[in-house]
């Protein structure tokens, strides 16, 4: 192990496993971090009104943005419903374009992302949305910059969807959707004494709720796993094959024991779960035979078959719920045809 590996694992530990615990709560480490939750805050709004003033500009493209992203720390469903409105716009007769900090990613320039593009270059999450849509996906350090060029090198693209980038004020939008999974806004403070990465509540065009007990309305999505996984291969296996048989399970996810709830609801014996920190990039991990079947995410997937091509990557659905399609047809109506895109 490298000199500071250790500390390095110990911090990502804390951050992925101890915190979201203490922010459940407004007691013990999370009050004592509430000096540190208002400097953040006054940074944020700082941030937030050199925009508001004018001394920032935001750029705005010559399409319509459609910028999905949440306000808590970690995954709540951004990328799946960044793909389920893909689809959605494209039967709708749109031509849509996906843009992306792509994050966890060891590159820092704008580049497109291909099939056969490595995570390590592009994050792991741009790199499924391509493989998943087909669709243009650019990632970029400013959302703007990848925006810009997507649609000199794509001229048929007359929508952007941005996957995340809430808190991104230097790309304008005209529709902000936000997602909440079952956590809600934990204790409701802001980073580092709870979990919120704004202060909530603020304005959004749409909320789509992934979770129960929703928080001021919205609509509702359901999360499911596919009833098939696939190998490196591409060998498919049905998840109700797997039922008579104890099975491994990993994911490097920001709430790794959703993925293996939804396994467990498919009827599936899990012998030895692994939780790994969001993005995990499985350099480490080791090729030696499987003894037991290993179920993954897709997201994981590009990565662990790397090292273990015979890993089974179970694809994740988000449904929301026709109203929600509804309301966001209704609000990109005005947008319709005011893009001056050539085909």
């Amino acid at each position: 192990m490298r000199p500071g590996a250790g500390t390095g694992l110990l911090m990502r530990h804390f951050l992925h496993h101890h915190l979201p615990r203490v922010w459940q709560s407004r007691q013990g480490l999370a009050r004592w971090l509430t000096p540190l939750s208002w400097l953040y805050g006054l940074m944020g709004w700082a941030h937030r009104q050199s925009y508001r003033s004018g001394w920032r500009k935001s750029t705005r493209l010559p399409v319509p943005v459609v910028v999905v992203g949440n306000v808590v720390v970690g995954g709540a469903g951004k990328t799946p419903l960044t793909m389920a409105i893909v689809g959605h716009l494209q039967k709708q007769g749109w031509r849509p374009g996906v843009v992306s900090r792509g994050h966890g990613r060891q590159t820092q320039d704008v580049r497109a992302v291909q099939p056969d593009s490595a995570p390590a270059d592009v994050g792991d999450e741009p790199l499924l949305i391509h493989q998943t849509t087909g669709v243009p996906v650019w990632v970029g350090r400013r959302r703007a910059d990848a925006g810009q060029a997507l649609l000199a090198a794509h001229p048929e693209v007359n929508i952007l969807v941005c996957d995340d980038g809430l808190q991104h004020a230097g790309l304008a939008r005209d529709l902000e959707i936000c997602v909440m999974d079952e956590r809600g806004i934990g204790n409701g403070w802001l980073l580092p004494a709870g979990p919120l990465r704004e202060p909530w509540p603020r304005s959004v065009d749409l909320l789509l709720h992934t979770g129960a007990n929703p928080v001021g309305g919205g609509f509702q999505a359901r999360r499911a796993l596919s009833p098939w996984a696939t190998d490196a291969f591409g060998h498919r296996v049905e998840l109700a094959a797997l039922r008579n048989q104890a099975v491994d399970a990993l994911a490097g996810l920001a709430r790794p024991e959703g993925f293996f709830k939804l396994l467990r609801e498919q009827g599936l014996t899990l012998h030895q779960t692994t939780a790994l920190p969001d993005h995990h990039d499985f350099a480490a991990w080791p090729q030696s035979a499987l003894t037991r079947p290993l179920l993954c995410t897709e997201k994981d997937a590009a990565k662990l078959w790397q090292r273990q091509p015979k890993a089974l990557a179970v694809p994740l659905t988000l449904t929301p719920e026709p109203a929600f399609w509804a309301a966001l047809d209704s609000r990109l109506l005005p947008h319709q045809g005011a893009e001056q895109r050539p085909l």
